[in-house]
């Protein structure tokens, strides 16, 4: 088998492994439906609506792309600044740390009062969660910059933007995209959560609230595999991209 067709049969052998593992388990233990449910049944719920499902992750992957462009901007601004100050740096880090830490799900209540729910509430919650992980990719990739480089751009009397554009912000290429694949899962989180609980009337978590409320295992089941889906796709397109924009770098030439 050619290592091209090794890197497609191989996923697919893993998840229909998987699959088929926890369709025993739920049903040699006669596991309850909402405890976990059979990949069987969630294939049904899916097959029933399969416009309806797909209509509500279009709307919950809209919220994470945004979310995300917004917290990656300005990630790059504020960790940016970090890394051309020691002191910036060390003032800041503590202020991410608690962000990264607290548990956000326990504040989605008040961020909606705050904000009087609705798509702004997603928006917010999104880049919020995901905002100290891109600055701590971003700080960690420009303080990589090469240091001849630096050197030589100073030797020319490079301008500040200069430098940030074509040395500082290309050598976080690398570290933006690792740190990317992190903050995917931290944004689909945040959105699946917050449409639950932000007075909206569509997407993931909006579906998934409500068949909790209603005892329905089927929709919450397939709600959470429609997420779990959409973040697989995610994380594809972040390869695709990464593979696109560094095609210069060593990681991306073998």
């Amino acid at each position: 088998m050619s290592a091209s067709t090794r890197h497609i049969v191989a996923p697919i052998v893993g998840l229909v492994a998987f699959g088929l593992i926890w369709e025993l388990a739920v049903r040699i233990f006669d596991i309850r439906r909402f405890v976990l449910l059979a990949p069987s049944a969630i294939i049904a719920e899916l097959a029933d609506a399969p416009g309806y499902y797909w209509s509500n992750a279009i709307v919950t992957g809209r919220h994470v792309v945004v979310g995300l462009a917004i917290s990656l901007v300005l990630a790059v601004v504020v960790g940016s600044l970090m890394a051309s100050s020691r002191f910036v740096e060390e003032a800041t880090q503590p202020v991410l740390v608690l962000i990264l830490v607290t548990p956000w799900v326990a504040y989605i209540t008040s961020v909606v009062l705050w904000l009087d729910g609705g798509e702004p509430t997603i928006l917010f919650m999104v880049a919020f969660t995901s905002f100290p992980v891109f600055t701590f990719g971003v700080v960690g990739g420009m303080k990589s910059a090469d240091p001849a480089a630096r050197e030589l751009m100073a030797s020319v009397d490079a301008k500040a933007w200069e430098v940030f554009w074509r040395l500082r912000l290309p050598s976080a290429g690398p570290s933006i995209f690792t740190t990317a694949r992190f903050a995917m899962g931290l944004g689909l989180a945040a959105a699946y959560f917050s449409e639950g609980s932000a007075f909206v009337t569509e997407g993931l978590g909006y579906i998934g609230q409500r068949a909790a409320a209603f005892n329905n295992a089927e929709a919450l089941w397939a709600t959470i595999v429609s997420s779990a889906l959409l973040g697989i796709a995610g994380l594809f397109v972040i390869s695709a991209l990464e593979r696109l924009v560094l095609r210069w770098h060593a990681s991306q030439r073998t």
